[in-house]
C-alpha cells in the first residue's frame, strides 16, 4: 500500500507543479500565453486534472476558476496521502519505509 501511496503522491506533485508553472508562466506571458510552447506543454500535463475538476464541480463554477479548483483538489489529495504515509511509517517502523 505504501507503493500505491507513493505513486499517488508523485502524480499529485507533478500535476501541482504543472498547474503552478502554468499559472506563473501565464502571468509572465500575458495575453500571448497560448502561443508559448512551454505554457502549452504545462497545459497538456494539467489538462486531465482540470477536466476531472470540471466534471466534479457544478456548472455555477466559472471555467476560469476550474484550474484553481483542480489545484486545490490535488493539494488536498497530496496532504491526505502524505499524512497517510507518515501514519503508516510510524506504525510499521521508519526502517521499513525506506
Amino acid at each position: 500500500m505504501l507503493t500505491a501511496s507513493l505513486y499517488i503522491k508523485l502524480i499529485a506533485e507533478i500535476a501541482l507543479l504543472a498547474l503552478l508553472g502554468q499559472w506563473i508562466l501565464g502571468l509572465l506571458a500575458g495575453a500571448r500565453r497560448h502561443q508559448n510552447f512551454f505554457y502549452q506543454v504545462l497545459a497538456v500535463i494539467g489538462r486531465p486534472f482540470v477536466r476531472v475538476a470540471r466534471f466534479i464541480t457544478p456548472r455555477l463554477v466559472l471555467d476560469q476558476h476550474v484550474p484553481l479548483v483542480a489545484f486545490l483538489l490535488l493539494f488536498f489529495v497530496w496532504v491526505a496521502v502524505t499524512l497517510y504515509r507518515i501514519q503508516t511509517c510510524l506504525r510499521i517502523g521508519v526502517e521499513l519505509c525506506k
